[in-house]
């Protein structure tokens, strides 16, 4: 397989084409069995866009691949007081299903923790399925560990990769 060069960056919700690849990789990720697998109603994505921006915590970083996006991050601003410091929870993170296999998550989470970086994060924080053993070897490979959180159950696993 020709694996194409990926580019991570953050969106700017303020462009229409950040605006437009948002709502194109939400509506395929609820759609998708490991998202929900029901697509957003009209109503909903109507709200997506507007409410993103009122929330200065979000941090939304997008994959393309030659100009087309395939892949989100999209993250929200959060305090750990168990650290005194920042953490970002990565709330959806989604490839296309014709771009799955290529590394594109692991691009993903290597620009969330790097932002987690820059502003002085202690951790990264995400939940997964305990039934998505493949986004579970996804988020182990990049150093994320189950931590023992009181927040996993037998259907969902609280994840989480220190800074």
């Amino acid at each position: 397989m020709d694996v194409k060069p990926v580019s991570i960056l953050q969106a700017d919700l303020t462009r229409v084409e950040h605006q437009k690849a948002v709502l194109k990789l939400t509506q395929a990720y609820a759609s998708d069995p490991m998202g929900g697998g029901e697509a957003l109603s009209a109503e909903v994505l109507g709200r997506l866009i507007p409410g993103l921006q009122a929330t200065p915590h979000a941090l939304i970083f997008l994959a393309y691949v030659e100009g087309i996006p395939m892949g989100i991050a999209t993250c929200f601003r959060g305090f750990s007081t168990f650290l005194a410091k920042p953490l970002l929870n990565i709330h959806d993170i989604a490839v296309l299903p014709q771009y799955r296999g290529q590394g594109i998550g692991q691009k993903l989470i290597a620009a969330v923790e790097a932002k987690g970086i820059e502003i002085g994060c202690g951790k990264l924080t995400l939940e997964v399925q305990s039934k998505n053993l493949v986004a579970q070897h996804t988020y182990k490979r990049a150093g994320f560990n189950n931590d023992k959180s009181p927040h996993s159950t037998d259907r969902v696993f609280f994840l989480v990769k220190y800074l």
